[in-house]
């Protein structure tokens, strides 16, 4: 890393997450404006009064100010805003099937039969994508051609009774209004999956294939060159199965040309996809290299308008269109029964699929692994088939419901459909009755046994008796929403097997139906239309009102990320457009040597940073990565999506990346945010009052850390994640403040925020393995050693023989007492750290001290301790029972003394006199805190031991 020079500057470039924000909001400014961008991918920075933009405040990196120029990159408008977006939620079924195939685990290296079984998953997912499509346009033509045109317009009947008896009597008529809406439906879904965002920067893709597992995090997170081809052979699909419906459908053998040319482009469309597998085109000896060159663009071309012309002859010679076509019960039953044993067969071979891969995440510790072992991909994919098969026969419903008339037909698929999901629905809700008090009770008992109060919360809120409590609460809440997630998904896939399975014995087997069966259908039927009506009257007002927009684009936000994969038919990958734009801003950047770029990311803007951050690590030389650092805040890196995704963001990748930054890569985190977490540590334990734990180390391995700092802005730092005190210490002076729990929220408005772009910007480093106490609010009126020293001193808590008790008080000294073995009891006390000193020695008013001064008084006060300690291995608590001590004012204050110093026949040494004045008229400033000699994590002590034996 070079050293920084007077020409230094850093460049924070921030990615918001989901739900979208303003470009004001990005850059935390009254007033932003654009500098770069096309105006869908847009680059912001802070603007003065007269919209010109400004450079952000001055960044503080230890004794030095560095400048800082802001910019934020604003994407929220590819995935929300107006109709054709809004529109986008109907396609949910489809990109939910698109997000399966980046579940699957990646094939082991140089292991035939795991290739092999990913090979097939990956096309047994495009068979099921494109049995989802033909399912849902097949399910528009039974709704416009059957329930429309054969039945409510026929000439006969008294539905739509406005409806003139000239368009009753035309077939070709009422063929044309029955079967143009889906053949428009299909056209605007061709029309959708065509569009892609277009990339201002050159792409930094490589060659990297997507079934194969990335050295860096998103790696093989790339464009399908394939998706034409697959898109062409989903639209003959779509259009063929609609015309196969209308002539009869399976049972409807006959010599008419157009049934056989509709089933031979079925078949067609179903071998295409099966065979075509090569998302780079890198692998020229890969099976469907053949069809994948004769489905160029003039042959895709072909093959839809033949598909087509098909489906216009059914228009004009309709045939006969007096009852409910024959058709449409047999091409349902026959799609659907199709896509479950697709469905079924998935989940069967990713039971072996998952285990062979098994080898890459063993050593990784259990809340590390991936979800049901890698198993989560079928789960989603048949949340996927039956939410897709759902919305169809819930449209169907409703609009006969609609109709009024009871004389109207639907296939018997639906009145299974509708066992189904009243099946579904009152399991979930029985699951739900028992399964919620379960996990709360079960979390109230853990909390009942551990405490009311976490020991990681009361270090981190040392002293701060309330924000202890209110942050307790929050932090359980949080972990239970992490923990249980993919249980939920687990339990919402077993609900929908076991439906599955009722649904099948009833309809195979002739099972006979009762009052249940007619109850489940009634419970369907109203499960259905809900669904429908509730997701229709989501995008109306998604179109029309912002608000309902932003939560809206959630489900494009978490979805859209993955580029067109299994299923075409999607809206564009934002992730295609973003990171190689990030990418090419920094590298811009970069081009001043005296500049270094800290890319930010917060929520799923952290996964967007960190890949365009690995993109910049395979592409930059040397000397310019020593000049990139990446912060994240409120990131699921860890819990997430490493487990969620084992093939795209594996927890090796993440390792790989920490390596290559160097210790430049920090992560804000915050226990009470149940939607991030932390990013490079795990197994965290507060061990003898010191936040100890595993994580990845700077120089790319994973393993013991030392124990955790704690900085001036109270936040403990843990290898490279910041816990953040939540709620807030403070309020601070010259500082933005947030009070209350703030969890998700407001990362960039936590005064540690500007410490860890510092840091991931090479420009400070923590002070390594402070030694921090275990708090628990009890107040103690004076910071006297003599008073806090023995275990029965008024207001202290002790513990068993094997416990820790902590106390303290919010504004005053903080005493931790631990009994351990042999009734040897301790005392050790400190204070927290507030950030309003810091603000107050660098105000030009001179509210506080500056920071030499206030590094003066506590050297002064450690040196005289380290002068009167004659122990060869002294600590912080002397020989025998001494006191750690420190007073908090408005921004805390800290010294250290020791007992066996601080007295000499029963008088204060001069040393500690000094020491203890300078306390008392330094009360709100306080130093970071160092650590205390001897006081060090046990794999540490370990280290020492074995070198102190190896020099003697």
């Amino acid at each position: 890393m070079r050293v920084p020079g007077p020409d230094t500057r850093v460049v924070e470039l921030r990615v918001h997450g989901i739900l979208g924000t303003t470009g004001d909001a990005l850059t935390d400014s009254v007033a932003s404006v654009d500098v770069a961008g096309d105006g869908v991918g847009r680059i912001v920075r802070p603007a003065d009064r007269l919209r010109r933009p400004v450079p952000g405040p001055m960044l503080s990196a230890g004794e030095r100010t560095v400048p800082r120029v802001v910019e934020g990159y604003v994407w929220g408008g590819m995935t929300s805003g107006g109709w054709g977006k809004a529109t986008w939620a109907l396609l949910f079924p489809f990109a939910l099937a698109n997000v399966a195939h980046w579940m699957l685990p990646s094939p082991g290296r140089g292991n035939v039969l795991s290739r092999g079984l990913s090979g097939v998953l990956r096309a047994l997912l495009r068979l099921s994508a494109l049995l989802l499509t033909m399912l849902m346009v097949a399910q528009l033509a039974v709704v416009g051609l059957d329930l429309l045109a054969a039945q409510c317009l026929r000439p006969d009947s008294g539905c739509l009774g406005f409806v003139p008896d000239t368009v009753r009597e035309l077939d070709v008529l009422r063929a044309a209004v029955g079967l143009l809406p889906v053949a428009l439906v299909v056209l605007l879904m061709h029309r959708l999956s065509s569009v892609s965002w277009h990339v201002s920067a050159g792409r930094s893709e490589g060659t990297h294939h997507s079934a194969t597992a990335p050295i860096l995090p998103g790696s093989n997170v790339v464009s399908d060159p394939d998706t034409a081809a697959l898109r062409a052979l989903h639209v003959a699909g779509a259009l063929s199965i609609v015309a196969f419906l209308a002539l009869g459908g399976p049972s409807g053998w006959a010599l008419d040309p157009r049934w056989l040319i509709s089933a031979a482009l079925i078949v067609f469309s179903v071998v295409g996809v099966l065979v075509m597998d090569d998302p780079t085109g890198s692998n020229s000896h890969r099976r469907g290299q053949a069809f994948r060159a004769a489905l160029h663009r003039g042959p895709r071309r072909t093959l839809m308008s033949v598909s087509g012309l098909v489906l216009l002859s059914v228009v004009v010679f309709p045939g006969s269109l007096s009852s409910a076509l024959p058709g449409s019960g047999g091409t349902i039953d026959a799609i659907t029964a199709l896509m479950v044993t697709t469905c079924i067969v998935v989940a069967v071979l990713l039971v072996p699929a998952a285990l062979l891969a098994r080898s890459g995440w063993k050593q990784v510790p259990a809340q590390l692994r991936p979800w049901a072992g890698g198993w989560m991909a079928a789960p989603m994919l048949m949340i996927a088939c039956l939410l897709g098969s759902g919305f169809g026969a819930g449209l169907a419903l409703s609009i006969r419901q609609a109709l009024g008339d009871s004389s109207l037909l639907l296939p018997a698929a639906y009145d299974d459909l509708a066992i189904f999901w009243g099946t579904a629905a009152a399991l979930l809700i029985a699951v739900g009755i028992v399964l919620v008090p379960y996990v709360l009770v079960r979390n109230w008992r853990a909390a009942q046994t551990e405490g009311p109060v976490p020991d990681e919360v009361a270090l981190l809120h040392a002293g701060r008796q309330q924000d202890q409590k209110s942050a307790a609460a929050a932090w359980r809440l949080a972990d239970l929403q992490r923990r249980n997630v993919h249980r939920a998904l687990l339990v919402i896939a077993g609900v929908l097997t076991a439906c599955t399975a009722l649904t099948m014995l009833l309809r195979y087997f002739g099972l006979p139906r009762t009052a249940w069966s007619n109850w489940l259908i009634a419970l369907g039927v109203a499960t259905l239309a809900a669904l429908a009506i509730g997701l229709l009257r989501m995008v109306f007002l998604a179109a029309t009102e912002r608000k309902t927009a932003r939560y809206l684009g959630i489900l494009c936000d978490l979805t859209l990320f993955w580029p067109r994969e299994a299923h075409p038919v999607v809206p564009p990958c934002y992730a295609l457009k973003v990171i190689p734009e990030l990418a090419a801003r920094a590298t811009e950047h970069l081009a001043d040597p005296n500049t270094r770029v800290v890319l930010v990311g917060h929520s799923q803007g952290s996964l967007l940073a960190a890949v365009a951050t690995a993109r910049l690590m395979e592409s930059l030389p040397e000397e310019d990565r020593e000049r990139v650092g990446l912060v994240t805040a409120g990131s699921q890196l860890q819990w997430a999506y490493p487990r969620a995704f084992p093939g795209v963001v594996p927890h090796d990748s993440l390792r790989d990346l920490s390596g290559s930054l160097g210790g430049r890569w920090r992560s804000l985190c915050r226990g009470t945010d149940s939607i991030g977490g932390a990013v490079s540590t795990w197994n965290r334990q507060v061990f003898d009052g010191m936040l100890i734990g595993v994580g990845f180390r700077t120089d790319g391995t994973a393993g013991p850390l030392p124990a955790a700092t704690r900085g001036p802005t109270g936040a403990l730092v843990l290898g490279g994640d910041h816990w953040l005190p939540d709620p807030q210490r403070g309020p601070f002076s010259f500082r933005r403040w947030v009070p209350g729990v703030l969890g998700h929220t407001d990362y960039s408005g936590d005064p540690e925020w500007d410490r860890a772009v510092a840091m991931a910007a090479g420009l400070e480093a923590p002070t390594r393995a402070a030694a921090l106490p275990l708090i628990t609010p009890t107040t103690t009126s004076t910071p006297s050693a003599s008073k806090a020293s023995g275990p029965t001193a008024a207001g202290s808590e002790v513990a068993d023989a094997q416990g820790v008790h902590a106390q303290g008080g919010d504004g005053g000294s903080l005493t931790l007492v631990i009994t351990g073995r042999g009734e040897r009891a301790a005392s050790i006390a400190t204070a927290s750290t507030d950030a309003e000193a810091e603000a107050g020695a660098e105000s030009p008013a001179g509210n506080g001290p500056g920071v030499d001064e206030r590094t003066r008084v506590w050297n002064e006060a450690e040196a005289a301790e380290e002068s009167k300690s004659g122990s060869e291995n002294g600590t912080a608590t002397g020989a025998g029972s001494g006191t750690w001590t420190g007073a908090e004012g408005d921004s805390g204050g800290a010294t250290e003394t020791s007992q066996s110093e601080s007295t000499a026949n029963g008088k204060p040494s001069e040393a500690a006199e000094h020491a203890d004045d300078s306390s008392r008229a330094e009360q709100s400033v306080l130093p970071e805190i160092t650590e205390p000699r001897g006081r060090t994590a046990p794999w540490e002590r370990g280290l020492a031991l074995r070198s102190s034996s190896a020099e003697r």
